[in-house]
Parts: structure tokens; sequence; C-alpha cells
């Protein structure tokens, strides 16, 4: 029992995802759908994988992280080409709440992924780890989550988020900030203030005392021009 628990990180293997992501995003996080179009039996495979190979009490929470932050991103993926071409994924109708993705014989939703699994694992960075195919949302990362690259990868997912001028921008007094912070507040300020939070993150700290702003939401595809 112990070799096999020893290797839960493995398995179900991410590789394929990782194959796809580093030939269809780039560093910047644009996704080539066309590309992914044309490989969509690869992706569907990897889905299949994940869907008869969900986290069970042995599993621990990088592990489970990992399987369900891949799992969200990559159904998006395949939830977008399945619709391609479109402008926004808002175009598609109940993309967050349809239940369509497998997993251990019943179809779940994108959002009961993100609400009743990630975010109850108690880990605020899934956030930043979680893409949602449009341009102010953290970026798709072209390489997979594992367990062992989970805590490297949420810190660097959260640095590039909140120092990305794009999404969050602090000048003297004023946050201007990416609406997640809104949204999700709650998660970010269990233990301290929203700002506080930030600036564990951001390079140059905004005052404790700056006057916040939200930054409007732009839901085009984040697709490779």
């Amino acid at each position: 029992m112990a070799k096999h628990t020893a290797r839960l990180s493995d398995y179900p293997s991410h590789e394929a995802w990782g194959k796809l992501l580093k030939k269809h995003v780039d560093d910047l996080g644009n996704v080539d759908y066309q590309g992914f179009q044309k490989e969509v039996s690869q992706l569907d495979t990897y889905l299949e994988e994940l869907s008869q190979n969900a986290p069970n009490s042995e599993w621990n929470k990088n592990q489970k992280l990992a399987f369900y932050i891949n799992l969200y991103n990559a159904a998006t993926v395949k939830l977008i080409v399945d619709h391609y071409p479109i402008k926004s994924i808002r175009d598609i109708p109940s993309r967050w709440k349809k239940k369509w993705i497998a997993l251990e014989g019943k179809e779940v939703s994108l959002s009961y992924i993100e609400h009743q699994v990630l975010r109850k694992i108690g880990e605020p960075r899934i956030h930043f780890a979680i893409n949602c195919a449009s341009y102010s949302c953290p970026k798709l990362l072209n390489v997979p989550f594992t367990a062992q690259s989970m805590e490297r990868l949420l810190s660097k997912t959260a640095v590039d988020f909140v120092n990305d001028p794009k999404r969050n921008r602090f000048e003297g007094n004023r946050a201007q900030l990416s609406k997640i912070f809104k949204w999700y507040k709650g998660d970010f300020t269990e233990n301290e203030s929203l700002l506080e939070y930030i600036n564990t993150f951001l390079e140059n700290p905004a005052p404790k005392n700056a006057q916040i702003e939200f930054l409007d939401y732009d839901w085009s595809l984040n697709e490779a021009k």
C-alpha cells in the first residue's frame, strides 16, 4: 500500500495535457484553439483518464489540487473548442453551470469543480491558477500542475497575476484591482485585509490604506492572434 500511495502524485499522469499546453499555449497565456481543435481526440482521452481516476481519501492536498486545477483548465479548453469559433466564453449558454464533465460515473459542471471542490480545499491561490478562457483571467500556464510543482507554480501564478499591469494597477494611493479580488474577497481575507494579502506578492507593496477600485473585466477570448 505504501508504494501505491507514493505513486499517486504521478497517476493519473498529466503528461498528455502538458504536451498539448506546450504546443498550443504561448508564454503570455494566449491559446491556439484551432490547434487544440486538430488534436481534440488527445484532449478527450486526457479528460477520460481523469474521469476514471478521481482523487480518493489517500491523496494529499497537492495531489488533489493538481488533479482539479488541470481538470478545470482542460475542460474549459474543451468547452471552447466544442463551440469554436466564438468571441467570448460568455457566448456559450450555461457555460459554468451545465453538467457535462464526466467524473466518477456522474457529470459535474465547471462551477462545481471551482466552488464545491477547489475553493473548499482552502488555498486561495487557486484563483490565479484556473483559467476562464478570457483576457482578464489569470493566464493559462503552458505547463501542467503536478503535486511536486504545486507550491512553486501557485506562487508563480500569484506573483505574475498580482504584478501584471493589465490585470492590476497600483499608483500612489490608488489600487485598481481585478474583479477576481471583489468576487472572491472572502477567500483572500480570512486572516488579513485584502491589500495585506496582495502585498505578499506585490513587488512594490501598496499603502495599506490605498483607495481600492475594481477594473472592468475583459471577457474576450484569450486567443492567440
